[in-house]
């Protein structure tokens, strides 16, 4: 029985664990969604969370705390300049995992973490690329008409 024992092991030792779970927290937070497994995703809900709340205190102690987890320094100081402040007036609960159904090779469970508020920055971002992408494609039907014309 695993009385007392909290988190999952994942199927790894700890130093790949611990290593796993600092890589997909600093991806998390750059990009500001991550798609994952679920028991991934749950696992790095608190810790991605955690680093949220120290950006929302900004000592000193706070970054050093979240340099020293994350990997990239870019993405200590995102925290603290966009992240934490937008944030602000929220007790936690700063993502949020939608369950997305069975991967196809494993079956394994997968999710999509995200920020709260990042899914405004997708939805933009997706409208641009198909606007680009009509672009493109008005920009060869006037080529292939001038062509034509000729």
């Amino acid at each position: 029985m695993r009385h007392l024992n909290a988190g999952r092991k994942l199927s790894r030792n700890t130093s790949h664990r611990r290593a796993l779970l600092r890589n997909l927290v600093t991806s998390f937070l750059e990009h500001g969604r991550l798609m994952t497994t679920l028991p991934k995703a749950k696992e790095i809900r608190p810790l991605a969370e955690k680093m949220i709340t120290l950006g929302k205190r900004d000592t000193l102690h706070a970054r050093r705390q979240v340099q020293a987890y994350l990997l990239k320094e870019a993405i200590a100081k995102k925290v603290f300049s966009t992240i934490a402040p937008k944030f602000a007036g929220r007790n936690g609960g700063y993502s949020r995992i939608i369950k997305l159904g069975n991967r196809k090779g494993d079956g394994a469970d997968t999710a999509i973490i995200e920020l709260l508020g990042s899914e405004l920055s997708v939805k933009k971002a997706d409208a641009a690329a198909a606007a680009k992408t009509a672009k493109k494609g008005k920009d060869k039907k006037d080529e292939k008409d001038k062509k034509g014309e000729e």
